[in-house]
């Protein structure tokens, strides 16, 4: 276990913060390089698409001194000609990159979500005593697909704008580099506040996820409580409660959209001091015809052009913290390891299942710090019946969970034929034991796949009997499918 893992028994929530190089060389790494080539190639047909803005704003210096001032009839065709090519090589690999990096980003949604489930899977059943299902299903589902859409704009975007930024400036500097220092002066000024509302959309955004998992599981626990709701007329409360979580996440992805948006309109505040300095400097050595009007109009273009890129890298930094948030979360539920393991070399099961007494001795186990279990101690014989009588509370599921390892004890002895059952393989244990729970939930399959389950090579004549014992005879024989008919979610058919 690293040492930034926690045990699922005792992890309650988010972890910790994780830089920015710790999280992209974690996506990077885990999913990103499998898919190098696509990515590649898309950031190549970026680089192309992102360099013919420069070349748009070059070829304005030969369209006005050479066609519109000079009056050369034979450059209209080739000028044109360049303009339309220009734009003809946009369209193709701003299509081509699209593709490519939707692709990618689908391929790692999905595998980003199955590592998930994977890993939830292996966790104790205590991590899910402290994460709602609501919480977790978003995590899953919300948090991969958010993160991995905006990450794959940030760093298709990102990279694109850069392209184009170096294409301008080069275009710009090429006419004049004083001007060029005249236009950008006011860039560093905005560096401060730009900063700080990165922190801020950062900090707002993890906070809506959380909310959107709250909204989760008032919805799970809705649709699951539905008859209660309704035996308690509790349907406007209900209501009036998801309304009020509705609201708090709407004012907090408010604040996020704030926060984004102030971002890219800092960009306007550096643009209206640029332009106004670059006209008066420059204005004055036209003047003076020290420059054409095609270099001013080539400059001035690449310069108007420039300020896009600029405020959409701005919005890239907000799009980023967002992204951030949904992925500081995700990396959390990879640091929770499992506290329950199987040994290093597993006993055998008992031989004579008349042999398998399962005994307990001074047994306490406790949820966190709730104590569930004390000092238990009872014998159940092999080939008797034995029942466990109490109150709600009283611990009958809890020695149940101890015994099967859903739980540890914190204290005393549990044994099935004589073998302390920690020596025992965790699936081996389990497999010692048949459960019909008080509300057996049923998975979205067809009746045979919530007969078998996972057990391997199950023949028809196990199949059937199971049928017969459990009663089920006519009903699978009435269903239109037999035992291939899906069951519904929940079992509802």
């Amino acid at each position: 276990m690293s040492e930034n893992s926690q045990t699922s028994a005792d992890w309650s929530g988010p972890h910790r913060a994780h830089s920015n190089r710790e999280l992209i060389g974690w996506v990077w790494r885990s999913y990103l390089k499998r898919h190098w080539p696509k990515i590649a190639a898309a950031l190549v047909l970026m680089a192309i698409e992102g360099s013919m803005l420069g070349a748009l704003s070059y070829i304005v210096q030969p369209m006005f001194d050479l066609v519109f001032l000079a009056g050369n009839r034979s450059a209209i065709y080739w000028v044109a000609g360049v303009i339309a090519g220009i734009f003809l090589v946009r369209a193709v690999s701003d299509f081509g990159h699209r593709l490519l990096m939707n692709g990618a980003g689908l391929a790692v949604t999905s595998s980003m979500q199955r590592d998930m489930l994977g890993h939830l899977l292996t966790l104790d059943s205590a991590y899910f005593q402290f994460n709602a299902p609501g919480t977790l299903i978003e995590r899953v589902r919300g948090d991969t697909t958010l993160a991995n859409q905006i990450w794959m704009q940030v760093l298709g975007t990102a990279w694109r704008e850069v392209v184009t930024v170096i294409a301008l400036l080069g275009v710009a500097i090429s006419v004049d580099w004083r001007w060029t220092i005249v236009a950008v002066a006011g860039v560093p000024i905005l560096l401060g506040p730009v900063l700080g509302m990165q922190r801020y959309v950062r900090k707002k955004a993890l906070a809506a996820r959380e909310l959107a998992a709250r909204l989760s599981t008032l919805l799970d626990e809705i649709f699951h409580g539905m008859d209660t709701i309704k035996l308690n007329n509790s349907e406007a409360f209900e209501d009036v409660r998801f309304g009020a979580a509705v609201d708090r996440y709407l004012n907090q992805e408010m604040k996020v959209r704030i926060g984004q948006a102030g971002l890219p309109s800092t960009m306007d505040v550096v643009a209206a001091i640029g332009f106004a300095s670059v006209v008066i400097y420059g204005g004055g050595e036209i003047i003076d015809g020290k420059k054409t009007v095609g270099q001013f109009m080539s400059f001035f273009t690449a310069i108007a052009l420039l300020f896009d890129p600029f405020r959409r890298l701005a919005n890239v930094a907000g799009a980023w913290q967002a992204t951030r948030a949904s992925l500081e979360r995700i990396r959390n539920v990879f640091h929770v390891a499992p506290s329950i393991h199987a040994p290093a070399r597993p006993a055998a099961l008992p031989d004579n299942p008349r042999g398998a007494d399962i005994r307990f001795e001074r047994v306490a186990a406790s949820y966190g710090h709730v104590p569930a279990l004390r000092e238990v101690t009872f014998l159940a014989k092999a080939g008797e019946t034995t029942a466990l009588v109490g109150a709600s509370g009283a611990g009958k599921s809890t020695i149940f969970s101890v015994l099967t390892r859903l739980l540890d004890a914190d204290s005393g002895k549990i044994t099935v034929g004589g073998v302390p059952s920690t020596e025992f393989g965790l699936a081996d244990l389990r497999q010692l034991f048949s459960v019909v729970t008080q509300d057996a939930p049923m998975f979205d399959e067809s009746l045979r796949h919530n007969i078998v389950l996972a057990t391997p090579d199950v023949t028809e004549e196990r199949v059937s009997a199971a049928v017969d014992a459990a009663h089920l005879r006519d009903f699978v024989a009435g269903s239109p499918e037999g035992l291939e008919t899906p069951a519904g979610p929940r079992g509802t058919g």
